[in-house]
């Protein structure tokens, strides 16, 4: 019996959860549940109404003037205080339930955005995206559901039952015997449902992200003509979605016909005992609208279970990414970084990503203030982990990294990102004015700063040609600019921004010439006066470097000026060789 206590126990954690987000309102609830009890016993109160009249009906007595006139007034009455315990309930409580959801959306999504950036090197961004969209959604119509018939039904459950053992107990305990029964098919189906309800979210989970992979790639896509290959695996996760959600279907639509069956073998006894016993047609007939009234809340509230089963496996995915640890953190004590940047340390420097994958290994350098540091090696040598450890992207799993005096952990994050500009190969961009981009993380940016960044940056000439200027949509990722417009505006970005520490992780390696002089250009002006820590490829736009450390396969191996390292005769010059081999004569070399 221990495997199946564990999961009803998970289960249960799950919605009390769930629900503990709803102690705020409790205020609200409560007037919520006072409607709900006006609403059943309305309800319920329209049955000896109904239960006189038919008296009068089959006794073939006619209606006196004051029956006449207290049936006028209780029948509009009744039913007016029906639909507001109705409205004001159901809307009460609905408010409740998709507000708790509104502000779970709000925290899984800033739990998101908190996680390291080693959680993102492992998830897919379409299974992130489904997790806060389809789940919360299949979460909040449940919740809103599952609150209001809880509340409001029970009520009307209720009133029918009692009145129908006020009416005749004995029958009452006879056709009452079959509700028991209706448990069952509703507890089988809802074993079924819970199961492909979290199979479907995980399909759709993976829709999501094939659908999201296939669109920020559609250039790639179409150059390969790998359109029906695209097709073809979103039809086949389609498909699979479709049959799980078929599963559900067929479970959901399964219980309201073995319902309406139990329930019509259960009007036999009661036909037969009201034969033999010789009951009155009124009451047979009140009887029998009490148990159909009966029925409504008992419908929905055995379907409420398959809808409790269905939403907690999406609730499950949701506590669980809320539930994942953020990875960089500030420690207990941590303080702001406050004084100029004096120098950055690293000291015995190594980082894995996974146990015994040593990406970094003894890394240590020291980089002072105002100096330019360049970094290369090939391809998975390390040189963009390096740098994505200074603002704590990553933390480091063994050494040090120093910013002044200080272990860069020991600062928070905020304080420590503030003093450092990134421009990478991929630029980020949103869809919204260019102004809006070029200000984007420089709180109350005035249109006269984000101009001189731009101008600074090269790029205010190109933006005054757009049709609305600095107003222009830029659409989404930059899509409207070329490859050198969109890096420009990166760079006018970090300069409004002003950091002392400036972050180049290959920043023209994916521009035409052309693009890449003017880009060029506006990194110059950015680099001016700053402390750089630049990537590059290409060795032509890091030879004033400083310094120049070489990496292969996460440790340093070479390190000096470009001069220095040409003479050294090792890997720096060998890179170099290579990118310079098809030149038509040696490019020369910088001047002091």
């Amino acid at each position: 019996m221990k495997p199946n206590l564990q999961p009803a126990g998970a289960k249960r954690a799950v919605w009390l959860r769930l629900f503990g987000h709803a102690k705020p309102y409790v205020p609200r609830l409560l007037l919520g549940t006072f409607f709900g009890i006006l609403f059943g016993g309305s309800t319920t109160s329209l049955l000896p109404v109904l239960q006189k009249n038919l008296s009068l009906l089959t006794g073939d007595k006619h209606l006196s003037l004051h029956t006449t006139i207290l049936f006028a007034v209780l029948l509009p009455l009744l039913t007016v205080l029906r639909g507001v315990g109705d409205f004001a309930s159901r809307y009460l409580i609905e408010w409740v339930g998709n507000r708790v959801v509104m502000e779970l959306r709000n925290q899984l999504f800033g739990r998101t955005v908190q996680l390291s950036m080693g959680y993102f090197t492992r998830s897919r961004s379409g299974e992130l995206m489904s997790r806060i969209t389809n789940d919360t959604m299949l979460v909040q119509n449940a919740v809103s559901t599952f609150i209001g018939d809880l509340i409001r039904e029970p009520f009307v459950l209720i009133g029918a039952a009692g009145y129908v053992v006020w009416l005749n107990w004995k029958l009452a305990v006879l056709s009452l015997i079959v509700f028991p029964i209706c448990v069952l098919p509703v507890a089988h189906f809802g074993r079924k449902v819970r199961r492909a309800a979290r199979e479907g979210q995980a399909r759709l989970a993976n829709l999501a992200a094939i659908l999201q992979e296939a669109l920020s790639g559609m250039r790639i896509v179409k150059a390969f003509g790998m359109e029906q290959h695209e097709h073809r695996r979103f039809s086949v996760e389609a498909q699979a979605t479709f049959s799980r959600a078929m599963k559900v279907t067929r479970a959901n639509a399964s219980i309201e016909p073995i319902i309406v069956f139990l329930a019509a073998v259960g009007a036999i006894p009661v036909m037969l005992y009201a034969y033999f016993t010789g009951m009155p047609l009124d009451e047979l007939i009140t009887f029998c609208v009490a148990m159909l009234i009966m029925y409504q809340p008992v419908k929905k509230l055995s379907k409420l279970h398959l809808a409790i089963q269905q939403s907690s496996a999406a609730a499950d995915r949701i506590f669980e990414l809320l539930d994942t640890p953020i990875g960089v953190t500030d420690r207990p004590n941590a303080h702001a970084f406050s004084e100029p940047v004096q120098r950055i340390a690293f000291e015995n420097v190594g980082f894995a990503y996974e146990a015994n994958e040593p990406v970094l290994q003894d890394v240590s350098f020291t980089v002072g203030a105002g100096q330019c540091y360049a970094f290369v090696g090939s391809s998975g040598a390390g040189k963009s982990t390096l740098v994505s450890l200074v603002p704590r992207f990553y933390d480091v799993t063994a050494g040090r990294i120093l910013l002044n005096n200080h272990d860069v952990r020991d600062l928070t994050q905020a304080s420590l990102r503030q003093q450092i500009g990134l421009v990478t190969q991929e630029t980020i961009l949103f869809n919204d004015t260019v102004a809006n981009n070029i200000a984007y993380g420089t709180a109350h940016a005035d249109r006269a700063a984000i101009e001189a960044a731009a101008r600074r940056a090269h790029a205010h000439d190109f933006i005054r040609e757009m049709p609305e200027g600095y107003d222009t949509i830029i659409g989404e990722r930059g899509v409207r600019l070329s490859g050198g417009q969109r890096q420009r505006l990166a760079i006018a970005r970090a300069i409004l921004r002003n950091p002392p520490i400036l972050i180049l992780d290959e920043a023209t390696s994916a521009l035409d010439t052309e693009s890449e002089r003017a880009v060029q250009a506006a990194l110059d002006e950015l680099m001016a006066h700053r402390t750089v820590l630049a990537i590059a490829h290409r060795l032509s736009t890091i030879m004033h470097a400083d310094r120049i450390i070489v990496l292969d396969g996460g440790r340093i191996v070479e390190t000096g000026t470009h001069q220095e390292l040409l003479a050294l005769g090792g890997t720096y010059k060998r890179l170099y060789d290579l990118q310079f081999r098809d030149a038509p004569e040696t490019p020369p070399a910088p001047s002091d």
